[in-house]
């Protein structure tokens, strides 16, 4: 009889062993690194000139940074802070978001003859360029993996991106001036902001590519995010100091938050327990951190200046759920 037993070899994950916000500061080309444990800045990054937009890999290795004034894309090493590459992509890159799979960058090129370009994570390579409407800025890939969702300021439209092929499947008529999308965690409903003195959030239903609710914010909204559990919506009124939540099930307002001047960008935490919201008018700029259980702000936090773009990067432990065998070999004995 002869007995097979397997040898789990692991091999360390360098990744954070508590989350960090990685947010970019626009007006002085640096990343901002906040631990969320004590919401103090534990590492600033130089990266491109007028950094926009942030997006952290599935496995929390790396952060995905657009520099529109260098066309480039730096790339930061989250274990050392530490920019390890940095890709050229179109004209004024913008929006990024990445694959669940974290195989895939997609980075919005705000020009108006728009396109997409598609890194390859492995490689930091570009091997996709997709058009687009004109002046993309904001996307957001579904939890599913199967769609990007791009928004394009000038065309009053959303593009929505198979991922299959990276074909253009549906263009997507919305409010004017779309900025920031959200995907609800089960890839139904995605959450568009209308950046107008009359703001407001179009829904689209992502089964048919419709809008089914036009929700009411506060003026200029541009950054979105939603809770994990995707009950509520967050989104950040650039032209006033609050954040309009809204409740999904019914897409009506049910709570305003004042927070930082020019509030931009908003992220949650993994857990869902805290939104971080740049101020990015604020002199000089801060992060206002909301406690989502009651909608208070419980911190404020001193960045650089100009704070923009902002993404929240897993612990270990989380990165683990989502990647439990990733840095491990399996041998038999």
């Amino acid at each position: 009889c002869v007995f097979l037993k397997l040898l789990i070899i692991t091999a360390p994950v360098i990744v954070s062993a508590t989350e960090g916000v990685y947010l970019t500061n626009s007006d002085d080309g640096t990343v901002s690194v906040i631990e969320t444990s004590t919401n103090t800045v534990v590492a600033t990054v130089s990266v491109g000139t007028s950094p926009s937009a942030v997006a952290i890999t599935p496995s929390g290795l790396y952060a995905y940074v657009t520099n529109p004034s260098d066309d480039t894309v730096s790339i930061i090493e989250t274990s050392t802070n530490m920019v390890v590459a940095t890709v050229t992509v179109g004209t004024s890159p913008e929006g990024v978001a990445i694959t669940p799979n974290g195989l895939y960058a997609y980075v919005t090129n705000g020009t108006a003859s728009g396109t997409v370009s598609i890194i390859e994570t492995s490689t930091n390579m570009v091997v996709a360029i997709v058009s687009v409407g004109a002046t993309p800025e904001g996307v957001a890939i579904t939890p599913n993996g199967l769609y990007a969702y791009v928004t394009n300021e000038s065309d009053d439209a959303v593009s929505v991106i198979q991922t299959s092929n990276n074909a253009v499947v549906a263009t997507v008529r919305v409010g004017i001036t779309p900025f920031g999308v959200a995907i609800t965690p089960n890839s139904l409903y995605a959450y568009v902001t209308n950046a107008t003195a009359m703001g407001n959030v179009s829904v689209i239903e992502t089964s048919t590519n419709m809008v089914v609710a036009t929700v009411t914010v506060g003026p200029f909204p541009e950054g979105v995010a939603i809770t994990p559990n995707g009950l509520y919506a967050y989104v950040a009124n650039n032209d006033g100091s609050t954040v309009s939540v809204i409740e999904t099930s019914t897409n009506t307002v049910v709570a305003t938050v004042t927070v930082g001047s020019g509030p931009e960008g908003v992220a949650i935490t993994p857990n869902g327990l805290y939104a971080y919201v740049t101020n990015q008018t604020a002199s000089p700029g801060t992060v206002s951190v909301i406690q989502t259980s009651t909608n208070t702000v419980v911190a404020t936090v001193t960045v650089g200046n100009g704070p923009f773009g902002i993404a929240v990067s897993p612990s270990v432990a989380q990165a683990f759920q989502r990647f439990p065998l990733r840095n491990s070999r399996t041998r038999a004995i």
